[in-house]
Order: C-alpha cells, then structure tokens, then sequence
C-alpha cells in the first residue's frame, strides 16, 4: 500500500541539493508529488509530496545520508493525498506597502473574511534599509465576485497599502 508524505526540508543553500535528494528518493522508489522549492533568506527550503511503501521511520533513514552531507534539516508528516488534486487559483493579489508590523496578517486576514483562500503566497522586502517596501503576491480561489473583495480590499487602499486584485486567465489548449 502506497503511503504519502509531506517532506519539509531545509538548509543553507548550496549546489546540487534538490538532485542528491531526489536522486534518493528516485532510488528508492519513491513517487514526487507536487513540490515547493526555494531561496529565503540565504536558506533553501523544500516541501514536497512523496508517495510510496517505505514508512515514515524507514523514509526518514533512507534519507540521512543525504541529509548529514548537505547539513539539511528534515521533518515529515503523514498526510492523505496523492496526485491530480491541484487546485488551480482565479484571483491574484498584489499587494506593496510601506514594511511594517502586521501587514500579512491585515491583507490575509481582509482576505479570509470574504472566505478566499490562499494557494501560494510570496513575499519580499525592497527598498532600503531606512525605507524598506513590503511586496506580497498571492495566489487563491475566491468563491465571490471579484467586486466583493474590490470592496474587502478598499479598507487596506486607506491604510496606504497597494492592493491589486485580478482574475487569473487560464489559457486551456
């Protein structure tokens, strides 16, 4: 029976990492699901889906090698899942700011009042160091109209933090 996982892994970013892991797990047969990769930071951080028969504790030792060499830090969850349940977004969300305390959670919180959810979220600080930009984009499903949360956001547009709200277009072919 094939069990899933979701692999969080994380550590200073160096050459080579997402190859020797995968490598691993293709090694071991383990299936790759969806996956989120990336530089924060000075830091890579991996979360990826992995399916297959090892279990958790043997998934974890298969792993070790990799891990110790590359001086990554691991944490895995059981999880339900498996392939083709992506959802994909219908609104992006720009938002740029003035950097300060709480911005995320204003803007996500405007946003989850109108029952939108988030599927991916990115952030950044421009600017400089004595006038630092907060930029945020956001990827979700709204189940309201784009009108609605036009208003929800109208809020933030006082507080003086540049939201723009978008329908995704997805091209079919």
């Amino acid at each position: 029976m094939q069990s899933w996982y979701m692999l969080t892994l994380t550590g200073e970013d160096r050459p080579a990492i997402v190859a020797k892991v995968t490598q691993m797990l293709f090694e071991h047969n383990m299936t790759l699901g969806e996956a989120s990769m990336l530089r924060l930071g000075g830091n890579f951080t991996i979360m990826m889906m992995v399916g297959g028969e090892l279990d958790q504790k043997h998934l974890e030792q298969v792993l070790e090698p990799v891990l110790a060499q590359l001086g990554l830090s691991l944490h895995i969850d059981a999880m339900k899942g498996g392939l083709h349940r992506h959802v994909p977004p219908n609104i992006m969300v720009r938002v740029s700011g003035a950097d300060r305390a709480g911005i995320v959670a204003r803007v996500t919180g405007v946003l989850a009042e109108t029952g939108f959810n988030i599927l991916d979220l990115t952030s950044d600080v421009a600017g400089t160091a004595q006038q630092p930009v907060y930029i945020m984009q956001i990827a979700g499903v709204a189940t309201v109209p784009l009108e609605s949360l036009e208003e929800a956001v109208s809020s933030l547009r006082e507080e003086g933090i540049e939201v723009n709200v978008s329908p995704v277009e997805m091209l079919v072919g």
